[in-house]
């Protein structure tokens, strides 16, 4: 019998021999490696914070439970009270001014933190930057991280419910909501809200930040004026707002001054910009 296969009866052979011979040994190959999966991206949580010993524990342990963030700073800007201390037993990481030099610097020196705590072999964590009187509301700025880590925006903004004892009338949020709007050709809902979350690249592009209580207005201009995505998002948030009193009426007046003072530098730096563009010879096209 004559095998027609590649495995039939050798020539010369017969079928006992060919039967009790032994099978050909498998090949053997090791299993195609698995593509290493790209390292998850973080979020740093920043809370600038001056005087807030009485919430910034339950606003550090809400922030934690925070999806993609792995590191919560808190920024003391010169505090009076127990902030620091505080906040560092509930979990974050803080750093301390000496004096208090205002919102805006909070947040530049935060940045600069989560920027020397970066590894050089991932990517730049995104920043989320809140208020330290959220409390344990502080869990529902989760929804701002999403977007930008999904490259839909470039910058949320947290749109805040009706806030319960608010004794501003609307005044600077609408001059700064008109501002932006002239400037950008977008009409924020809520242009002074502190809620944020932004890539380490539109950080940078913002800076230097506006100063005092014109930071979020002058933040918002610059990104969209550079061609940044902003996009605001409902957030169930609660925190502290300023009331009708006395207090309340002095710092909303600090904010319409700052507003104020963001907007003409950024409507000058324009004038200006657009002066060096009408006054720069056209270069002649070459002759042919």
């Amino acid at each position: 019998m004559t095998g027609t296969g590649s495995e039939g009866v050798r020539p010369g052979a017969d079928a006992t021999d060919d039967a009790t011979a032994t099978p050909p040994t498998a090949e053997r190959r090791a299993p195609a490696p698995r593509a290493a999966r790209p390292p998850r991206q973080r979020v740093a949580v920043i809370i600038p914070a001056k005087d807030e010993s009485r919430r910034i524990a339950a606003t550090v342990r809400a922030a934690r439970a925070i999806p993609y963030v792995d590191l919560v700073l808190v920024v003391d800007d010169g505090s009076e009270d127990n902030t620091q201390h505080v906040a560092r037993e509930a979990g974050a990481v803080v750093v301390r001014h000496s004096h208090n030099r205002g919102k805006a610097a909070a947040m530049e020196t935060g940045a600069a933190v989560v920027a020397m705590r970066d590894a050089p072999d991932r990517a730049p964590r995104h920043l989320l930057f809140i208020d330290g009187d959220l409390a344990e509301t502080a869990v529902n700025t989760a929804p701002l991280v999403p977007p930008v880590l999904e490259g839909v925006a470039d910058l949320t903004i947290a749109l805040l419910p009706p806030q319960p004892g608010a004794g501003g009338r609307g005044i600077v949020v609408g001059a700064a909501r008109r501002a932006i709007a002239s400037m950008t050709g977008w009409t924020p809902t809520q242009p002074l809200s502190g809620m944020r979350c932004l890539t380490r690249e539109a950080f940078e592009a913002a800076t230097p930040l506006a100063r005092g209580w014109g930071v979020e207005t002058g933040m918002t201009i610059d990104l969209l004026r550079q061609g940044f995505r902003v996009l605001e998002v409902p957030c169930e948030l609660r925190h502290r707002p300023s009331g009708s009193d006395l207090k309340g009426q002095l710092h909303r007046a600090a904010q319409y001054r700052d507003v104020q003072i963001a907007v003409n530098a950024r409507r000058a730096r324009a004038a200006v910009g657009g002066l060096k563009r009408a006054t720069t010879p056209r270069e002649r096209p070459a002759e042919r």
